[in-house]
């Protein structure tokens, strides 16, 4: 689970200028499409595939201008992730998602603690809606609240919505770099994914950590750490009233 944290009053700046930033880099495919350019929306996980950053110079450069927007208006990147079991395809993964959540949540409120601020959260529509929603309000209102958290999560329509997308490109980033930290021998390819962004999210991200299963204890790298599939939080917004 990874997305972006940004402070109350960089959420319009930023919003603005990742929609300029996508209409440069994507002109072509927005013109054919039907959708004028605040719908249109691509996944991170079809634009940061290994090949195409490798081959495509530009696709590395969207990326790096976003985190460097991000870092220019006071973002932050966050991210929390289990190791899987490799080759393991049953188990209960709403469950495990809820869990992650439950995670993020507290880091999340860590984090707004430190700076001494309020905190939302918005994530994109999930199949699990209702134990999301459930899990975030015993996080918020359980044995050991999160103080910090000003309401339950807000979900909303990412195609509509610059910040979730800008954070899908994010997730799609650090979930792939984290594969391959993993799992290298079945995610070598994504070898490439780790050089070109893994020391530029390692400055930017915060409250952030892996739980390796071979080490048994949670990696810290720096201040960063995801999960090998991109996540469904998006992004996170804190104020100070």
């Amino acid at each position: 689970m990874a997305g972006i944290i940004l402070p109350e009053k960089s959420i319009r700046p930023f919003s603005t200028r990742f929609l300029q930033l996508k209409e440069q880099t994507f002109a072509a495919d927005i013109e054919r499409s039907s959708h004028a350019a605040y719908k249109w929306e691509k996944k991170g996980a079809d634009i940061f595939r290994p090949k195409a950053v490798e081959k495509y110079p530009e696709l590395r450069q969207v990326g790096f201008r976003v985190l460097n927007t991000l870092n220019g208006l006071g973002g932050r990147v966050f991210y929390y992730g289990r190791e899987k079991v490799a080759g393991r395809t049953d188990g209960n993964p709403n469950g495990l998602y809820t869990t992650i959540f439950g995670h993020t949540i507290r880091s999340l409120d860590a984090y707004a603690n430190s700076v001494g601020s309020n905190f939302a959260i918005v994530v994109d529509e999930h199949s699990a809606r209702k134990e999301l929603l459930d899990c975030a309000a015993k996080t918020m209102f359980g044995r050991r609240p999160t103080k910090k958290l000003v309401s339950p999560p807000f979900e909303v329509e990412s195609n509509l919505n610059q910040n979730i997308q800008a954070a899908d490109w994010v997730a799609a980033i650090v979930g792939r770099m984290w594969a391959y930290r993993t799992q290298p021998e079945q995610f070598f390819d994504h070898a490439k994914i780790d050089a070109y962004f893994g020391d530029r999210i390692a400055r930017l991200a915060t409250h952030s950590r892996v739980e390796r299963r071979r080490e048994k204890q949670p990696i810290l790298v720096g201040l960063s750490s995801p999960p090998s599939k991109p996540p469904t939080l998006r992004f996170s917004v804190h104020d100070k009233r």
